[in-house]
């Protein structure tokens, strides 16, 4: 098929399903997969790269923290967009927009001369990676059979953690040989390949169709009181450290205010009629599986994203590892959690899914809790041993919390459901960058350390240590809320027809 082609464009989801057969779901499921992937990989890729990026423009540890927090809240808020852009301007352009938006970080991050530039590149990439990640959860509660979707899960799911399983390995060389700008890089064949892609498989329409409608307005008041909200949260954390606690008191108090205002308009937008569309749908917490695993999803998310921020930065400057080793070490663990996505993808189509999230939190915990093992004269192999412990944890949690959270929920609101699980589920990841940065700071300044320092020593292996601990104990919680998911079993059965 050439570029002059003009079938492609206008094509939708029954069309091309005629001219590809049965097996264009799976065609559809790969094509935003690369997206998903490119997103991923420049979300988790940075961190190798804050040493360097931080020596560069002289930036201090609150200042480099920016870098992955403002990505995260940036991809936090964005992601209450996805229902409406999808309405509005159909599948193939939002998913093309994204990948545009997305590549055009990754050159201007690259090439930028200003930390402001940077820091702007970030949230572009943010943005961009936002919009992107709740459309697969859609494509595979809509396109795919109720016997199919946790096979689907677990196959996208081992596509997608290969990009931060390859990514760093990959991206620690690049920093080793040719600095940290060469990261910024790593998503332009990515998006390339999504262009293509999205080209051929993607349909201008959904496959089921999204909610919203073109004379939808976008709920902008909504998205600015969410950002604010989002904003001051962070902010507070990081005001935690004990230089300001009336600023960060102030800041905390200020988004649990916006929380509350953020609810109460979403409340009146659902019963304002035609014309108006909330950017989530409160009426979804009316379904307690969903409502168990959105709790779930915050504080997975807390532990998953902030974990991601400390490992590298635990490797880098307490046990003074290279970035390629850096890179070196987590790559076994994600060729593990790629092994083990796949499988559990099929046990989700048979298995109840709260018992698999039950497994993963536990793993993903005793992760955690093993990590004061390791010290100095600890051989690597017990890094990697407990590292990938954690991956399988997250294995047995990845393909299982979407399909058991939304299993339940009418097909009308399915789009809005993927938005608000992933929305919450970064919320606490953007939190989660925060709160172990600013409990990082805490500890080292108890302990008498900083990072400052170019030295390491018992001091700092037990800050990190505790942080560590921290984790396991947010891990453990989340079991608590997997637990409620089994209070609705009957909804796994929910009959949906593929399509």
């Amino acid at each position: 098929m050439t570029s002059l082609d003009p079938t492609p464009l206008p094509a939708t989801a029954g069309s091309l399903r005629e001219r590809y057969g049965e097996r264009y779901r799976w065609l559809l499921l790969l094509s935003v997969m690369v997206g998903v992937m490119a997103s991923i990989m420049s979300s988790t890729i940075v961190n190798v790269a804050i040493p360097g990026l931080s020596q560069h423009f002289r930036l201090g540890q609150e200042r480099a923290q920016w870098v992955s927090s403002g990505f995260m809240v940036a991809m936090t808020v964005s992601m209450l967009t996805t229902p409406w852009l999808l309405g509005r301007f159909g599948y193939r352009r939002t998913y093309v927009g994204c990948m545009v938006l997305l590549l055009a970080g990754g050159l201007l991050g690259g090439l930028a001369q200003h930390f402001a530039l940077v820091l702007a590149a970030r949230v572009a990439e943010g943005l961009a990676a936002g919009v992107v990640q709740p459309i697969p959860a859609i494509i595979i509660l809509r396109a795919f059979a109720p016997h199919e979707q946790g096979r689907a899960s677990g196959i996208f799911g081992m596509g997608v953690v290969l990009a931060p399983a390859v990514g760093p390995s990959i991206g620690g060389v690049l920093v080793d040989l040719f600095g940290w700008r060469s990261i910024f890089f790593m998503v332009v064949p990515f998006c390339l390949v999504a262009f293509w892609l999205a080209w051929k498989f993607v349909p201008a329409t959904a496959p089921g169709g999204a909610t919203a409608a073109r004379g939808v307005r976008l709920d902008w008041r909504g998205m600015l009181v969410a950002t604010f909200g989002t904003l001051c949260l962070l902010n507070g954390l990081v005001e935690l450290r004990g230089d300001a606690p009336a600023q960060a008191a102030l800041l905390l108090a200020l988004a649990a205010a916006a929380l509350a205002v953020f609810i109460a308009w979403e409340r009146r937008l659902a019963k304002a009629g035609p014309g108006h569309e909330p950017l989530m749908d409160v009426g979804l917490f009316g379904f307690r599986q969903f409502a168990m695993g959105t709790v779930v999803a915050f504080i997975y998310g807390t532990a998953l994203f902030g974990s991601t921020y400390l490992l590298p930065v635990y490797m880098l400057v307490a046990l003074q590892l290279s970035a390629s080793h850096v890179g070196t070490i987590m790559l076994p663990a994600g060729i593990v959690l790629a092994l083990v996505i796949p499988v559990v993808g099929r046990l989700a189509d048979r298995q109840p899914t709260w018992l698999l999230v039950g497994v993963g939190l536990a793993l993903l915990a005793a992760s955690f809790a093993l990590m004061p093992v390791v010290d100095l004269a600890a051989p690597l192999w017990l890094l990697v041993l407990f590292t990938a412990i954690g991956r399988v944890g997250l294995g047995f949690i990845l393909p299982s919390l979407n399909l058991g959270s939304m299993r339940p929920l009418p097909r009308t609101l399915i789009p809005q459901g993927a938005s608000a699980i992933s929305f919450l589920r970064q919320l606490g990841g953007a939190a989660g960058v925060s709160l172990c940065a600013v409990v990082l700071e805490w500890r080292l300044a108890a302990h008498g350390d900083s990072l400052a320092h170019p030295a390491t020593g018992p001091a700092r292996l037990a800050a990190f240590n505790e942080v560590f601990l921290l984790l396991a104990a947010l891990s453990l919680l989340a079991m608590c809320a997997a637990w409620q998911l089994r209070e609705q079993p009957a909804a796994a059965d929910t009959p949906r027809e593929g399509g």
